[in-house]
């Protein structure tokens, strides 16, 4: 068009202009619903297996460690529901009524208990270098996404807000994640370790039977957890760091437990590889899960877009410049249970009953208590 054209040919120029123009809309807006579909289906994949991780279901995973022995009890043993009742700790009937079944009240020295395990958790994480955090507890449904989470999907454990592209968080690995999203970090401040607080909300979707009776499987709880990121070649020393942090605060509580390697239909989709810490619940007269450990690789991080610059130039140089240094890499991330409450709850009200009804309280914990030692009946 720029050259000598007669009017009537300019004007065909024009009006071809205008359909590419508008083809060009067209094809823009395909390709946004193509990248969203192509994107979906990608978030299907989970991340690669670890080679030692077992192959199969559950029942392939297998025992790493096991800490303690059966405790042995000379009278009838309660579960946590009946000491609950008779020690006035906890009323799920009236939070039945306010919110709903699997939700609950926690009463008198198990309020205590619950400040006590959170503040004892994170001054002993926080011993161990890690920065303490409150996080969010609503986040947009990207970043759940971004995290391996599906907060859409069928039997999702997902709390979406009608009208809006936001979800309740299910753990605090999903806004300490996004933390440093869309950022490239300096290689020098690796690994940044974070132990976090927050509230926890799940809808336990297809959960029922008398194992997730009372405290073990609720809609809302409070729980510390604990994120790693890290250089790729150093994220399988943290992962053995966060479960001997576990294993060690577990241990001191003198909980009976087992880790488990899980197998590897029991990842989920971001991790690696998984152990999880499974305690005696005499209760139950079984092990329930109270804490897990996994290496997520850079799987989130490539999500997430969270990338680090190593230190060391690419070619030696009197001065740095972006010539010289190093690409960015994406980090490795990991997270980890330090103390989720309800089933920690569990553990110590079912492992340190005693004949008379009370329940003692372990030592590390007693500093944490205001002084008291003991449960007891109310008079």
């Amino acid at each position: 068009m720029k050259g000598k054209l007669e009017p009537s040919e300019r004007q065909i120029l024009i009006e071809q202009g205008k359909n590419l123009k508008e083809g060009l809309i067209a094809l823009e807006e395909d390709l946004v619903k193509l990248n969203d579909e192509l994107q979906r289906e990608a978030q299907c994949i989970p991340n690669l297996t670890h080679p030692d991780v077992p192959i199969g279901g559950e029942d392939s995973s297998t025992i790493r460690k096991m800490v303690g022995s059966v405790p042995k009890f000379s009278f009838p043993v309660k579960d946590h529901l009946q000491l609950g009742k008779e020690l006035d700790l906890f009323d799920f009937d009236a939070a039945a009524e306010v919110s709903g079944s699997k939700f609950y009240y926690l009463k008198n020295e198990a309020v205590l208990l619950e400040m006590a395990l959170l503040n004892w958790t994170l001054s002993e994480v926080m011993k161990r270098g890690f920065i303490p955090l409150t996080t969010p507890e609503i986040v947009r449904s990207s970043i759940v996404e971004k995290c391996g989470f599906q907060p859409r999907a069928k039997n999702t454990q997902v709390y979406s807000i009608n009208d809006s592209d936001q979800c309740l968080i299910g753990t605090a690995e999903i806004p300490v994640g996004g933390l440093h999203m869309d950022s490239i970090l300096a290689g020098s401040i690796l690994p940044l370790k974070y132990v976090a607080f927050s509230h926890c909300f799940r809808t336990e979707a297809g959960a029922a039977g008398t194992a997730t009776r009372g405290l073990y499987r609720v809609h809302q709880f409070s729980k510390i957890e604990m994120f790693i990121f890290c250089r790729p070649e150093e994220s399988d020393y943290y992962h053995d760091e966060l479960i001997k942090i576990e294993e060690d605060m577990f241990s001191s509580l003198g909980l009976h437990f087992k880790t488990l390697d899980m197998a590897s239909e029991d990842l989920g989709a971001p991790a690696y590889r998984k152990f999880d810490v499974e305690a005696w619940m005499p209760g139950l007269e079984r092990f329930g899960e109270i804490s897990s450990a996994s290496n997520c690789t850079d799987y989130q991080s490539r999500r997430l877009g969270i990338r680090y610059r190593p230190s060391e130039a690419l070619v030696p140089g009197p001065k740095k410049s972006k010539g010289n240094l190093a690409p960015p890499q994406f980090v490795h991330t990991l997270n980890a249970t330090a103390c989720a409450v309800p089933r920690m709850i569990i553990c110590l009200l079912e492992n340190y009953q005693q004949e008379d009804g009370s329940v003692l309280i372990p030592e590390p914990l007693r500093p944490f208590m205001g002084g008291l030692n003991v449960i007891t009946r109310k008079s």
